[in-house]
């Protein structure tokens, strides 16, 4: 039986690599879309770290004028007021952040002069419908605020016109869990307000004041108000929970001073006899 004419050695090796050529091509191409996908990645501007803390806050943190990268930016702090408000402030010291990513997440490192004194690590992780924030090493000081801030979130601080100095510490370190059911808190933390003045008030300052809030159950998280020292004494408690912030409690005059703060009295509160009943949600 007869063969066919065979292919030279020159023939086969032109065939050969005419059938590889597809192949290398692809390969080639996936490359470089890849390569392309990892530089738009890298050069991700800032615009979208401050995009997605104004969703996430619903506007009322924003970071303006974003510079630099996702991964390598800084921008001005902003607080506002809600949908429709007016009132907003800005903080003159720039917010930097440093990004790399980690197994299954994202690192962050904060720094902000004059308020954030040792820089602050958040840690990002997702997994199967569920994410986690994380403060790495928060025990003690994690920053410190003027009060004056907070006046940019709407009534009724903008109407009290806060001075004096909001500062915030852990005594543990701090994780959210947030999954389909919700959210959980694990830590402590402790909100401060020293020297706390008020346009509203001709004594100054009027006293200092610290926030608790510690894990409450499941999905909430208990707040526990107290005074530490001043002419305005306040307390309360409250929690943090599926319906948002509700806290309950009263603020009274401290022997001596209840002509000088009586019209502080009727206005943050609903008066009965020497007492203002504090309501907020």
């Amino acid at each position: 039986m007869r063969r066919g004419p065979s292919l030279s050695p020159r023939l086969r090796s032109v065939s050969a690599a005419t059938g590889r050529a597809p192949r290398v091509w692809a390969w080639a191409a996936l490359g470089a879309l890849l390569g392309l996908a990892a530089g738009l990645v890298s050069q991700a501007p800032a615009a979208w770290l401050a995009q997605a803390v104004a969703r996430l806050s619903q506007d009322r943190v924003q970071l303006v004028d974003p510079q630099g990268t996702l991964w390598q930016g800084s921008a001005l702090p902003v607080l506002a007021g809600p949908a429709g408000s007016r009132d907003a402030s800005v903080l003159p010291a720039r917010l930097h952040w440093r990004t790399r990513p980690t197994w299954l997440g994202l690192r962050w490192q904060l720094q902000q002069p004059g308020h954030i004194d040792a820089p602050l690590q958040i840690d990002w992780q997702v997994g199967w419908g569920r994410q986690r924030f994380e403060l790495q090493g928060a025990a003690g000081a994690l920053g410190h605020w003027p009060a004056a801030w907070l006046a940019g979130l709407g009534a009724p601080l903008n109407t009290l016109r806060p001075g004096g100095e909001l500062r915030l510490s852990s005594s543990s370190g701090l994780r959210v869990d947030s999954d389909a059911q919700g959210w959980r808190l694990e830590g402590q933390a402790r909100v401060e307000l020293l020297q706390f003045s008020s346009r509203l008030s001709t004594i100054e300052p009027l006293g200092s004041y610290q926030l608790l809030l510690a894990p409450q159950g499941e999905r909430r998280v208990a707040l526990q108000l107290s005074t530490l020292d001043g002419a305005l004494r306040l307390s309360g408690q409250g929690e943090i929970g599926a319906q948002g912030l509700r806290l309950r409690g009263e603020a009274s005059a401290a022997p001596g001073q209840e002509a000088a703060l009586n019209n502080l009295l009727n206005i943050i509160g609903r008066r009965e006899g020497a007492l203002s009943r504090l309501s907020i949600g």
